[in-house]
């Protein structure tokens, strides 16, 4: 007698999926802080250069699925976010968006592009997000995409509250913000659909969750990273003397 476990429905499935956004980093206690304007400069600008080392793999990380990936229709969409990060024709793309984020809350192109604020666990975490998307089918590098579901929130929640909260953040630095409340809602529908398709058995459908799980892992563990060196006042290496 079978005890395998029923698979759920699409319906059902996706709710599980979208149930993880309880484990989104927008209630990381470090975005909570920054959600309602109680970070300090340093402490944005440690943020803007954590995440940059995140932004700068996103196209690395989609380059690696598109080469795992044998489905001619599907790369032909999936490119779209290479090109969305990395830029294609007149669109300078969101790295340089980012970049100009950083400009915004005073960090210079150079330093930023040096990557010397990287903390190690931030780098270890993302590094890890792209071997991931290296080394797995390609239906679950797309799978693991899907914390975008939750993405649109946040960015809308930094478009309204930081012009008020952070009035020294030049304006023109939340265009990134500005541009992904759309871009992720595009590429959610895309990923949801390969997801949807791919994971038909139970045993599959909680390996989504499981894949899921550990996108929300890493972004999670970045900000442990950012809340120590910048929170606490204990970056790497601190109790050590010279």
């Amino acid at each position: 007698m079978s005890t395998e476990k029923q698979a759920w429905s699409p319906e059902e499935f996706e709710a599980q999926l979208r149930a993880k956004e309880k484990y989104y980093h927008i209630r990381h206690p470090y975005h909570v802080l920054m959600a309602e304007g109680k970070l300090n400069k340093e402490q944005i600008q440690g943020w803007v250069a954590n995440r940059f080392y995140y932004q700068i793999k996103i196209p690395v990380k989609d380059a690696n699925i598109l080469a795992n990936c044998p489905d001619r229709d599907t790369r032909r969409q999936w490119i779209q976010r290479v090109h969305d990060h990395d830029g294609w024709g007149e669109d300078d793309g969101g790295i340089e968006a980012w970049t100009r984020l950083g400009i915004a809350v005073g960090i210079p192109r150079e330093q930023l592009w040096s990557l010397e604020n990287v903390l190690p666990g931030v780098r270890f975490a993302v590094d890890a997000y792209v071997n991931f998307a290296r080394h797995a089918p390609w239906e679950e590098g797309a799978c693991s995409s899907l914390t975008e579901m939750f993405a649109p929130t946040i960015h809308k929640q930094r478009l309204a509250g930081w012009p008020d909260q952070y009035p020294w953040i030049e304006a023109e630095g939340l265009a990134y913000f500005r541009k992904r409340v759309t871009q992720a809602s595009r590429d959610v529908e895309h990923g949801l659909a390969i997801t949807l398709a791919h994971f038909k058995t139970r045993k599959q459908q909680e390996r989504a969750l499981e894949i899921l799980q550990f996108k929300l892992d890493i972004l999670w563990s970045m900000l442990d990273s950012m809340w120590l060196a910048y929170i606490d006042n204990k970056p790497p290496y601190f109790n050590v003397s010279e």
